[in-house]
């Protein structure tokens, strides 16, 4: 190494990089925008301040990542988001299904990584904006103490992922900070300020370890006294237990009333406070003999911060957008995590430590929410999206915002590529090419059906081999008794067939079955009722028949309710079929269900039931047959690019006494062919949180793990024999011309038929 002597002063290394899109903030909002746009081709710098990328679902804080699927214990069916997200969260499961945040560490390194147009730079705090234009940003600079080196980023877009909005801050973007009154937006769920607060606060969690061993434990000084003085919930078995740990212990919580980004040192502190003196109160108040031998074994170093800065955008999104699921013609993402509000004394707050009001189903997020009219080339996501605090409560949550950063990595991409500025594409002219590139990189976008004469699919005749008829589930043997009510749950159209089943009463009883719908498309809150019937039932086993009177002249998905009666039981089955399951009328505490939601009056939010499934290997199909059996597996499914059960299956599946399904796709003249991408169903129904929570299936039942594809001569051009994820894209090293594709698929298991939702090939 070299020996320098004495200077007056020296300056750090300086590095000047260059890219089509710079994004700032690596956690999981960056990550999928930054991966998406480098998918299209784009040379992409995404700069992460942390030395780990995920950011509140990084092993740093430990959260778990959710959205829409609300730990199922909603009325959003099949609601957990696509994409980018999906596939990092299905990975996830397949490496890490016990939920342990340090794999997930690796899961998002190893991804990213993957991705030869990415240059990733960990560690790197970006503190300035530089302009050549009062709307354009020319660089970004950061520093790596790490490295000590100071880098200039300069690119032609940049995206703000950065969490509290410092770019856009930076950059003279309009925001706002706190709730707003009552009478700007008409909100209902508008907190009262005095007594409520206006922020949600931090939340730092632990882990404890039972080392098998007596281990004492000594408290710092700094750790509060008499935690069951200053903390009531700590006398609330619903939020405190001391087998809890990790997300579990989410209320604690702190900084709602403080400024929440030039306060977060202060709002640590106050949380460490709380930590360690919760722990002392587990280990030395004498009440938790059992204890004895558990270490604290992690207390986060960071907080999981909720809300900051909120962007002001073209668009801003409201408590009436999310409850009463408007559409908008540039809907790009989506949510359906509850509005979920908390009180700002937090952790120190008497009562409940949130209010969470769920929706009927999932919402649309406009595009108009990811960008301003200030700055030209600059576009904002995750938490500090252009919504309202109120519906803020809903759109923090991470899974939301991945989403929505799936959607500027793709808009940026576009932008780039056609010479255009993101605030093109809130013309309706072109919104539709944006809403099509997104669908076809795996994001669902409610009620879009993004389908065009671009892939070659739409001019091509479909074959099959075989299809699944739907005529019910075959008995396991196994009995499911009516505690909760219960529902199958299926699409049917025309005449609604005849339901019989095997049911076994303890005594003398009466059964009542009822046939609900959806008031709204694409939903699944049964609140209308269409029939009903009541059934009498002596004791024993016996079979009844349940014929009700309801037809529909396009798919739409009944509830067949069986409702709550302790004294029945009734068959169930290992059957599974896409698009298909059965729910509960029951309570799921961690998300404010209750098993019904009934708000308080002049809030703006709905009263309804929530049926929800329980999670593998708990839930079972309710065993009965139907006459006639219902056609809801058609190749003609396959056109649409709704790739994911939502009014119908939206999927061909292939009979499952097929020993070798195949789907042939054939045009009239040879097509010039460079890839085609396949979408299968991982289960979009199952939460698949990143950690703690733990996962029966390391891949979804459902997903096919084994296929091939060949060209008209028989040629193998494609094959894959452990496949787990969603969204499988086949480019080919050179362009084929041929008359037909041949798709061999293997049936997943010997009671789950083959399925694909979507095909797209260009």
């Amino acid at each position: 190494m070299d020996s320098q002597g004495f200077v007056s002063s020296r300056a750090t290394r300086r590095l000047s990089l260059e890219a089509d899109i710079v994004v700032v903030g690596g956690g999981l909002t960056g990550v999928c925008c930054a991966m998406t746009a480098a998918r299209q081709g784009t040379k992409v710098i995404l700069v992460q301040d942390r030395p780990v990328l995920g950011g509140n679902a990084s092993s740093e804080v430990r959260l778990w990542a959710l959205g829409a699927t609300s730990h199922m214990g909603n009325n959003n069916r099949w609601s957990r988001e696509g994409g980018v997200i999906n596939e990092i969260m299905t990975e996830n499961v397949y490496r890490n299904k016990e939920g342990n945040p340090v794999i997930f560490d690796t899961v998002l390194i190893d991804l990213v990584k993957a991705e030869p147009n990415i240059t990733l730079l960990l560690d790197t705090v970006v503190y300035k904006v530089c302009k050549n234009a009062d709307d354009m940003i020319e660089y970004v600079v950061g520093y790596n103490p790490v490295n000590e080196t100071k880098y200039q980023l300069k690119g032609a877009f940049f995206a703000d992922c950065s969490g509290d909005g410092l770019v856009s801050y930076l950059a003279g973007q309009p925001y706002r900070m706190g709730a707003e009154d009552k009478d700007t937006y008409g909100e209902g769920f508008t907190p009262d300020k005095d007594t409520y607060g206006e922020l949600l606060g931090h939340t730092i969690i632990f882990y404890m370890k039972d080392t098998g061993v007596p281990v004492e434990y000594f408290a710092p000084e700094f750790a509060l006294k008499d935690v069951a003085r200053y903390i009531s919930k700590i006398q609330n078995n619903e939020y405190f237990s001391i087998h809890h740990h990790g997300c579990k212990y989410w209320w604690i919580e702190y900084g709602g009333r403080l400024d929440t980004i030039h306060d977060s040192e202060e709002i640590k502190h106050e949380l460490w406070k709380v930590v360690y003196g919760i722990w002392d109160y587990i280990k030395n108040s004498g009440k938790f003999p059992e204890m004895a031998t558990y270490t604290l074994e992690w207390v986060g170093t960071i907080p999981g911060k909720r809300e900051s800065r909120r962007m002001l955008g073209l668009y801003t999104l409201t408590q009436q957008d999310i409850i009463e699921q408007r559409t908008h013609y540039d809907a790009v993402s989506y949510g359906g995590w509850a509005i979920d509000l908390h009180p700002s004394n937090g952790v120190y707050a008497d009562g409940r430590a949130c209010n969470q009001w769920h929706s009927k189903g999932v919402y649309q997020i406009p595009y108009r929410c990811y960008l301003g009219d200030h700055i030209a080339n600059l576009m904002f996501g995750g938490r500090i999206m252009s919504s309202s605090h109120v519906a803020n409560g809903s759109t923090r949550v991470m899974c939301t915002s991945a989403s929505g950063g799936q959607a500027i990595g793709v808009a940026l991409a576009l932008c780039v590529k056609n010479g255009r500025k993101p605030i093109d594409y809130v013309s309706p002219e072109l919104i539709g090419e944006l809403q099509r590139v997104l669908v076809e990189t795996g994001q669902y976008i409610p009620l879009v059906d993004a389908s065009n004469d671009a892939n070659l699919l739409d001019s091509a005749k479909i074959s099959a081999t075989s299809t699944e008829s739907f005529d019910g589930y075959g008995s396991n043997g196994s009995l499911h008794r009516l505690i909760f009510s219960t529902a199958a749950l299926f699409p049917v159209k025309g005449d609604m067939p005849s339901i019989r089943l095997t049911v076994h009463a303890d005594e003398p009883t009466q059964l009542k079955v009822e046939l609900r719908k959806s008031s709204r498309p694409a939903s699944y809150t049964p609140d209308i009722t269409l029939d009903n019937a009541i059934i009498d039932l002596v004791a024993g086993e016996q079979e009844i028949t349940v014929d009700f009177k309801a037809a529909f002249d396009d798919y739409e998905y009944v509830f067949v309710c069986f409702m709550a009666n302790d004294a029945v039981q009734l068959q169930q089955s290992d059957t599974l079929l896409t698009g298909t399951t059965t729910v509960l009328n029951q309570i799921n505490l961690a998300v404010s269900n209750y098993g019904r939601q009934d708000p308080p009056a002049g809030i703006g939010v709905e009263s309804f039931e929530f049926w929800c499934p329980l999670r593998r290997p708990e839930s079972k199909n309710i065993a009965f047959s139907l006459t006639p059996a219902i056609d809801i597996y058609s190749t003609g499914m396959l056109r649409n690019s709704l790739t994911r059960p939502v009014g119908a299956t939206n999927a061909w599946a292939a009979s499952l006494g097929d020993k070798k399904p195949e789907l042939s796709i054939e045009w009239e003249e040879p097509q010039t062919i460079k890839s085609i991408t396949l979408f299968f169903d991982t289960d979009y129904d199952q939460a698949m949180e990143t950690v703690q929570m733990g996962h029966y299936d390391n891949v979804m039942p459902y997903c096919v793990r084994e296929y091939s594809i060949s060209d008209d001569k028989g040629n193998v051009i494609a094959v894959c024999s452990d496949n787990h994820l969603a969204v499988n894209t086949i480019k080919l090293a050179a362009p084929i011309t041929s008359k037909a594709l041949r798709i061999s698929v293997k049936h997943p298991g010997e009671q789950v038929p083959a399925s694909i939702f979507h095909i797209v090939i260009k």
